[in-house]
C-alpha cells in the first residue's frame, strides 16, 4: 500500500510540473491559427482570382469546339466548390477568439479539423482529376494547330505539375498543417483538463 500511495504522490507531483500557463498556450495557439488563416486567405485570393480569369475566358473568347467550353465550365464548378470550402474552413477558424471562450475554439478547430481531413482526403484526388479533365479538354483546341514537340511538351509540364501538386506539395503542405492543428488541439485538451 505504501508503494501505491508513494506513486501516487509522484505522479501527482510531476503532472503539477506540467501544467501550462493559460496566457502562453492561448498566445501560441493564436499565433498558429493565424499562420493556417493567413494561409487561406491567400488560397482563396488566389482562387478567385482564377476563377475571374477562367470567367474572362469563358465568356469573352470564342472557340469553335463545345468540349473547349466543356473544358473550361469544369474547371470553373471544379474551383468553384474549392473555394467554397476554403472560404468555410476560413470562417470556422475567424468566427470566435480563441481568448475569449477556449472551450467553443476547441470544438471549432476540431470541427476544422475534419473538415479538412475530408478536403485533403477524397475531395482533393476529385479536384485534381476534375481540373485535369477540364484542362485536358481545354488544351485540344487550343493546341490543335501547335506542333507535336510543343504539344508533347504543355501535355507533360501539365501531368508533371498535377503530380508534383498531389503527390509532393499536398503531403507535404497539409502534414505541416495537420501537425500545427493537433499541437494546438492537445494543447488546449490539456489546458482544459487543469481546469476540470
Amino acid at each position: 500500500m505504501k508503494d501505491f500511495e508513494h506513486l501516487m504522490s509522484v505522479w501527482q507531483d510531476q503532472s503539477a510540473h506540467d501544467k501550462l500557463s493559460v496566457d502562453e498556450v492561448l498566445k501560441q495557439v493564436k499565433k498558429g491559427i493565424k499562420d493556417i488563416t493567413n494561409q487561406l486567405y491567400w488560397g482563396i485570393v488566389a482562387m478567385v482570382a482564377v476563377l475571374v480569369l477562367t470567367f474572362i475566358i469563358l465568356f469573352f473568347f470564342v472557340f469553335q469546339s463545345w468540349l473547349t467550353y466543356v473544358g473550361i465550365v469544369i474547371m470553373m464548378i471544379t474551383m468553384l466548390l474549392y473555394a467554397v470550402m476554403i472560404i468555410r474552413n476560413y470562417r470556422i477558424l475567424n468566427k470566435r477568439d480563441a481568448t475569449l471562450q477556449p472551450t467553443d475554439y476547441l470544438q471549432d478547430l476540431k470541427q476544422y479539423q475534419r473538415n479538412r481531413a475530408t478536403t485533403n482526403g477524397w475531395f482533393y484526388y476529385i479536384y485534381v482529376l476534375l481540373i485535369s479533365l477540364g484542362l485536358s479538354l481545354y488544351f485540344i483546341e487550343i493546341l490543335s494547330n501547335s506542333s507535336l514537340p510543343y504539344k508533347v511538351t504543355v501535355y507533360g509540364l501539365s501531368i508533371l505539375w498535377l503530380l508534383f501538386l498531389t503527390f509532393y506539395y499536398k503531403k507535404r503542405v497539409f502534414k505541416s498543417e495537420e501537425e500545427k492543428l493537433n499541437l494546438m488541439i492537445d494543447r488546449l485538451e490539456r489546458l482544459q483538463g487543469q481546469f476540470e
